[in-house]
C-alpha cells in the first residue's frame, strides 16, 4: 500500500472514528447496540488487561442500562457455572478468587486474572440488590473439561437419583480404560481404531435432557440444577467427539469446538427465556477469532471453517451485535508453548499492510469505528487486509505465519474499538517468568 493510500485512508477513518473517554466513553456503542438481544464483545489476544476491561465496562452498562441477563464466556461450563453461583450469592465461596479456583487448566491466567476479579466482584454486587428473578448471570461456552463435566453429571445423580447414577457411571466408566489425558483418548481411537465411547455419551445426554425437561415446570432450584447437569452431559458429548477427531485429518475440531459454543449458547437462551417468561439479552466474551463472522476472513474461505459469530448471524441476523478488539502495540501475558509458563512478553508494533496499523494511522489513542452503516471508511477497508490474532501463544519471531491473517474488517465485524498501546493482563498467580518483561530481539530499538 503506497503513503498516499494509507493516508487517504487513514483520513476516512479518522473522520469516522469516535474517540473514546478513558473512564468509559461507550454511549455511541449503546445506541450502535439499540434493542439487540446478543453483544458479542471479542479480543485481539487472551492476554491483555485493556480488552478484559473495556468488555466488563460495556458489559456492566449493558446490564445496568439495557437490561441484559447473562454473560456467556469462552470457558468450560463446570468452571464458569460455579462463578454463576458465586455472583448469585449461591454456593460456598465467600471471594471472587474462590470462585475462579476451578480454573486450574492451561491457561490459567485467562480467567484467573484481576480484571474478572473485579468484573465478578461487581457482578456479585450488582445481583445482591436484585430479588431472584432479575439476577445477572454467569456462564461458560467451551467444551474441553470431559472428566470434570463427567464427575458434575453424576455428582448431581448420586443426590437426586442413585439408580440413575449407577447406570450412568457404567456408561462414563467407557472411558477409565485411556486414564486422565482426553488426548490420549483421541490419539486410541482417532487413528488406531480402539472403540470408542459416542454411544455411550450420547446415550447419556439423552436421558440427561429428558431429565431437564422433566424437571423444567418443577421448583425454580431443582430445574436449575438439572439444566446445569444436562449441559455437563451436553459437553461430555461434544467433547468425546472432539478428542476423538483431534488426529482426523478429514474433521475440523475447530469447526465441532464452536459449534459446540454455539448450541450451548442456543441452550442457555432457551433455559433464561423458561426462567423469564420473555427473550433474554445476552453478552459473549471470547476471542475475535471466535466472534468475528469467519465468512469474511480467510479461515472461512480457504480453510472451510465457521466459527460463533458466522453462527450467531446466521440465526439472529441484526439481533446480534459483533465488536471486534485491535491493538497496535504494547505487552500481552502469554505463553512461548502450549502448558508453559505465562509469560509478560512485548507485542511487535502492527504489520504496515494490516488493519491495526491503518488504526494506528489515525493517531487516536482510544476509539469507537462503526462498521455497520456503511460510510467511505467501509468502502476502503473493504478489501481483505493483515489482522493480529495472538491467543494463548505468543511468538514475535514468526509473527506473520503464527499471528497474522487475512479478514474483511467491516463485513467481520459491526464495530471496531482500538487501543493502540496495551498492556499484559495480570495474573493472580504471577511466576518469575511473568515478573520479568521478555522483550524480543526483533522488538525496534528507541520505540
Amino acid at each position: 500500500m503506497s503513503f498516499t493510500t494509507e493516508s487517504r485512508i487513514a483520513e476516512a477513518l479518522q473522520a469516522a472514528a469516535i474517540p473514546l473517554a478513558a473512564d468509559d466513553g461507550y454511549e455511541a456503542l449503546l445506541g450502535l447496540i439499540g434493542g439487540a438481544r446478543f453483544v458479542l464483545l471479542g479480543e485481539a489476544s487472551h492476554g491483555t488487561h485493556e480488552f478484559y476491561r473495556d468488555r466488563a465496562r460495556i458489559t456492566r452498562l449493558l446490564i445496568t442500562r439495557k437490561g441484559f441477563d447473562a454473560v456467556a464466556v469462552e470457558a468450560d461450563w463446570p468452571d464458569a457455572y460455579r462463578v454463576n453461583r458465586y455472583v448469585r450469592g449461591l454456593g460456598p465461596d465467600a471471594f471472587a478468587v474462590d470462585a475462579l479456583a476451578g480454573f486450574q487448566r492451561f491457561p490459567t491466567w485467562m480467567w484467573r486474572n484481576t480484571d474478572v476479579v473485579n468484573f465478578i466482584d461487581w457482578q456479585r454486587a450488582h445481583n445482591d440488590g436484585q430479588s431472584t428473578g432479575r439476577k445477572t448471570g454467569f456462564y461458560g461456552l467451551d467444551l474441553y473439561s470431559l472428566h470434570s463435566s463427567m464427575a458434575a453429571v453424576l455428582q448431581h445423580l448420586d443426590k437426586s437419583d442413585p439408580g440413575a447414577a449407577r447406570w450412568v457411571r457404567d456408561r462414563y466408566a467407557c472411558f477409565d480404560r485411556f486414564g486422565d489425558d482426553s488426548q490420549i483418548y483421541g490419539l486410541l481411537t482417532g487413528m488406531r481404531g480402539v472403540e470408542d465411547c459416542q454411544d455411550e455419551v450420547i446415550a447419556a445426554l439423552v436421558d440427561m435432557g429428558r431429565r431437564a425437561t422433566a424437571a423444567a415446570g418443577a421448583d425454580p432450584a431443582d430445574a436449575e440444577q438439572a439444566f446445569d447437569a444436562e449441559q455437563n452431559a451436553r459437553l461430555v458429548k461434544n467433547a468425546e467427539a472432539y478428542y476423538r477427531s483431534m488426529y482426523l485429518r478429514n474433521v475440523s475440531t475447530w469447526n465441532l469446538r464452536d459449534r459446540h459454543m454455539a448450541e450451548t449458547l442456543d441452550a442457555l437462551e432457551a433455559h433464561l427465556q423458561r426462567q423469564l417468561g420473555r427473550p433474554p439479552r445476552l453478552v459473549v466474551w471470547a476471542h475475535n477469532s471466535h466472534l468475528g463472522d469467519a465468512r469474511a476472513t480467510e479461515m472461512g474461505e480457504h480453510r472451510g471453517e465457521l466459527n460463533l459469530g458466522q453462527l450467531v448471524r446466521e440465526r439472529h441476523g441484526r439481533d446480534a451485535v459483533l465488536v471486534g478488539f485491535s491493538t497496535h502495540r504494547g505487552s500481552v501475558t502469554a505463553s512461548s508453548d502450549w502448558d508453559a509458563p505465562a509469560e509478560r512478553k512485548q507485542v511487535l508494533p502492527s504489520r504496515p499492510d494490516s488493519h491495526e496499523h491503518l488504526m494506528h494511522a489515525t493517531g487516536i489513542e482510544r476509539f469507537l469505528l462503526p462498521l455497520r452503516a456503511g460510510g467511505r471508511h467501509v468502502q476502503m477497508l473493504a478489501e481483505p487486509r493483515l489482522e493480529r490474532a495472538i491467543g494463548v501463544i505468543y511468538r514475535p519471531d514468526t509473527e506473520r505465519k503464527s499471528h497474522y491473517f487475512h479478514a474483511r474488517l467491516p463485513e467481520q465485524f459491526d464495530a471496531l474499538i482500538h487501543i493502540d498501546t496495551t498492556r499484559a493482563v495480570e495474573p493472580l498467580e504471577r511466576g518469575a517468568h511473568w515478573a520479568h518483561l521478555d522483550a524480543p530481539e526483533t522488538y525496534p530499538a528507541g520505540v
